[in-house]
């Protein structure tokens, strides 16, 4: 049986581009499988399919238009 594989990523935040560092969890196959932030000040944004993180003094509903706004109106509404 083959293992997850966990790595450190530096993702930007949604909503302004702020650097946070994510450990992110894959699959043996290569699908993306949960992350978590490493940083302070950032929270994670559910997203069946990505790692994403956002600051935390963003409200959620700007939140919810940035990643409509890169990812389309159906991006993420099931984690909502």
């Amino acid at each position: 049986m083959a293992d997850n594989h966990t790595r450190g990523e530096v993702h930007g935040c949604i909503v302004c581009g702020r650097l946070y560092e994510l450990y992110v969890v894959h699959d043996p196959a290569g699908r993306f499988m949960g992350s978590k932030v490493m940083s302070a000040g950032a929270k994670i944004v559910p997203h069946a399919l990505r790692p994403l993180v956002a600051c935390e003094h963003h409200p959620e509903e700007e939140i919810h238009r940035a990643v409509e706004r890169v990812y389309g109106s159906a991006a993420g509404e099931d984690e909502w």
